[in-house]
Formats: structure tokens, sequence, C-alpha cells
């Protein structure tokens, strides 16, 4: 069985380190001409779908934009993945799940067995019941070969006021985040199927990223503040294991499909110029 983060070192390299959201949220719909119903939303994530399912290394669905619409919004959402899928893009659900024991492997079977109809490549998860809390979540990925992206350093304001507190040892709460997800890639070749989530907008942090043996998952580029020059500050000597993340700078070109591939092509460009191929 092939491990997530070999499937992901591959498409990488195949097609570039890129990843795109699909967040169509009440204004996106708008702008685009879409109804705010599940109709809309149907007709945004298909011509999403058909404008880059076949050109993104990473497609990155936000789950609660679909849900929003209740049970066809879900059924919409396992449809979109189907597709992406099909069309050999990586799947990244952006879920952030955590909880405890049987729950949160209850969340890990909704996402990562392949029997079930939101299966999907790779989550992402909160740790900050523990990140000993998400075990359930590593151990189903570890069997079925898929990825957890776990929060470490985020973009919104209200992080640090957590992720920068100090732990009883000294570092601070993301440092022991990002020492526990290093342990579990320990040794994995090409590249460990446990990642992060770091903002491209954070700056430099001082926190240690080089032994992560993980993705580096970077949203924030684009719209919300950041370019790909400032991964350099932000991570480093660590660039080889960026997954650089656009949502609204690339889905605000629909809704035409040309549009938005040239639109993600233009963000590819900008990542390709900074990031350097995986190690």
């Amino acid at each position: 069985m092939e491990t997530f983060g070999a499937r992901l070192h591959r498409a990488v390299a195949e097609r570039g380190p890129l990843c795109v959201g699909i967040d169509p949220h009440p204004g996106l719909l708008a702008r685009w001409g879409l109804s705010d119903d599940a109709e809309g939303l149907d007709r945004f994530a298909r011509t999403v779908v058909d404008a880059l399912g076949d050109r993104v290394a990473v497609v990155k669905p936000q789950s609660a934009f679909f849900e929003r619409f209740g049970a066809r919004g879900v059924a919409i959402l396992e449809s979109t993945i189907r597709q992406l899928r099909d069309r050999g893009a990586l799947v990244l659900l952006d879920v952030k799940r955590g909880d405890i024991g049987s729950t949160v492997r209850a969340y890990a079977e909704a996402y990562l067995d392949p029997s079930r109809p939101l299966y999907v490549d790779a989550v992402t998860a909160s740790p900050y019941l523990g990140v000993g809390s998400l075990a359930p979540m590593f151990e189903l990925a570890a069997e079925h070969g898929g990825g957890v992206f776990v929060l470490a350093l985020t973009s919104n304001p209200e992080g640090p006021a957590v992720q920068h507190a100090r732990a009883a040892d000294g570092r601070s709460v993301a440092q022991t985040v990002i020492d526990e997800i290093s342990q579990l890639n320990a040794d994995a070749q090409p590249l460990g199927s446990f990642g992060l989530v770091v903002g491209a907008t954070i700056g430099d942090t001082g926190h240690d990223l080089s032994r992560v043996g993980g993705p580096l998952l970077a949203p924030g580029l684009g719209a919300q503040g950041a370019t790909a020059a400032d991964l350099r500050t932000v991570f480093g000597a660590s660039l080889p294991a960026v997954l650089p993340s656009y949502s609204r700078e690339v889905l605000g070109a629909g809704p035409d499909v040309a549009a938005l591939r040239a639109a993600a092509d233009r963000a590819l460009a900008d990542c390709r110029a900074v990031v350097p191929p995986m190690n």
C-alpha cells in the first residue's frame, strides 16, 4: 500500500506545489452569479472540478460550506470528492476535527476508511485536546495510507494566545505539536504522511520545523494577504516540504473555466519560483 506521503510527493513532482481550496461561501457564490443554495453549491463545485481537477496536485474542499446545506450539501461533497479523485487530484478535506476516544475514531472512519462515502486522501485536525487524543486518527491513516494535517501555527489573530503559550518544559504549545508530529514521521521516505498547518501570513515565529519530515500546508496566500515570497520568511530551510494553498485568489477568477485555470497557473508559477522540489 502506498502511503499518503509518497502519493503527495509524486503529485507535487508531476503537477507542482499547489493546493487549491473549494470554499463556496455566500459572497463567492453571489460573485459567480449563483444562488446561495444547494443548486448553486453544486454548480460551483462542478465548475471548480472541471477547471482544476486534472491539473492541481491537491484540492481542499472546506467541509463547512457544504454541510450548511444539510444532507444535500453533504451529498454534493461526496460527489465532488469522487469527481476530484477520478481526475487524479489528491483530496484534502478541511474539517479540523478533534475529539477523544471513540468519537475521534468515528471521525477517522468517516474520512479515512476507504469503504466510507466521504473517504479522502487526508484531513485537517485540531490537536488542542492534546496531540495524543488524535491517535485513533493517526492509526487509521497509517492503516489505509491516509494523511493528517494538524494545526500548529495558524494565521488567525486569536491563535497565538494558545499556540505561543509555554508548556512546563519551556517549549511553546505549537512547538510541542510540531515535535510530536515529527516523531510520527520518523524514518518515513520519501515524505511522511503526517503534516502541519502553518499559516503563510505569520512571519518568522522562531519555531523549529526542520525535523518534521512531513508536508507543511501553508494557507493564507493570495486574498488573505500572503505572497509566495513570504514563504521564505515563514519556513526558511523547510521550504521544500511546503504545500502552498490558495482559495479566493484562484476561485475569484470564476466562473469561467479558462480564467480559473489561468489563475491557478499564475499561482503555481509564483510558488515554483520560491518552493524548491520536495527532497
